[in-house]
C-alpha cells in the first residue's frame, strides 16, 4: 500500500447568473476540487497498481464531503457531478484510471447514494494542463439539461511525478437549458439512467 502524499489542494467555485439570456433567479453553482498528489508509479512500469485505489478512497471521500460543506452542507443541493485526472508526464494514462473507483465511490457516498455513473475523463499532461471534466445528473445519466463540463487546472501541476485528481459538483441544470429530452423532474426508473 502506497501512502497518499498531497502537495496541494485547490477549490474552484463558479456562480453562473446568465449565458446571454435572462438572469436566473438562482445562479448555477459549479464547484471543483483538485488534489495534487505524488504518483507512486511515476517513471517506471508497475504491473500491480490496483491496490492504490483503496489508498485513494479516504482522499476521495474527504474531498467530496468538503465540497458538500462548501455548497452549504446539504447533499440534496448537488444535482450534477463528474471526475477526472491529469497525469504528470512521467506517468501513464492507467495511473489516472485508478481514480475511477475512489472518485465515484466518494461522490455517491457523500451524496447519500446517487445512482448515476460518475462521468470521467483523464489525460497525461504537462504542468498547467487543463482538463474538461464531464458532468451529468447524479441520479439519471440521460437528463439532458445537466449535460455539462467544467474546465479545471492548476498553474503549477501536475509535475512529472504527480497526479492531479479532480471532483466536480453542480447545483442544477445549465443556465437557459432548452434542448428538450428527459428532465430531472421526470426521473422515474431509478436505474441510474432514466
Amino acid at each position: 500500500m502506497a501512502e497518499v502524499l498531497i502537495r496541494k489542494q485547490v477549490l474552484v467555485s463558479e456562480e453562473i447568473f446568465h449565458e446571454g439570456g435572462p438572469v436566473a433567479a438562482v445562479p448555477l453553482r459549479r464547484l471543483a476540487m483538485i488534489s495534487v498528489i505524488a504518483n507512486p508509479f511515476s517513471g517506471r512500469y508497475v504491473q500491480d497498481i490496483q491496490g492504490f485505489m483503496d489508498d485513494l478512497k479516504p482522499l476521495g471521500l474527504a474531498m467530496a464531503q468538503r465540497m458538500v460543506g462548501v455548497l452549504g452542507g446539504d447533499p440534496a443541493v448537488v444535482q450534477g457531478y463528474g471526475k477526472g485526472a491529469i497525469i504528470g508526464s512521467a506517468g501513464e494514462l492507467e495511473h489516472g484510471a485508478l481514480w475511477h473507483v475512489p472518485g465515484g465511490y466518494a461522490m455517491r457516498e457523500a451524496l447519500g447514494g446517487a445512482l448515476a455513473i460518475v462521468p470521467s475523463t483523464k489525460k497525461v499532461g504537462a504542468v498547467g494542463a487543463r482538463l474538461d471534466v464531464p458532468i451529468t445528473h447524479v441520479d439519471a445519466s440521460y437528463v439532458r439539461s445537466h449535460f455539462d463540463a467544467m474546465e479545471v487546472g492548476v498553474s503549477d501541476a501536475p509535475r512529472a511525478d504527480e497526479l492531479a485528481l479532480v471532483l466536480v459538483m453542480t447545483t442544477g441544470a445549465r443556465i437557459h437549458d432548452r434542448v428538450g429530452g428527459l428532465r430531472a423532474d421526470q426521473i422515474s426508473v431509478r436505474d441510474g439512467l432514466r
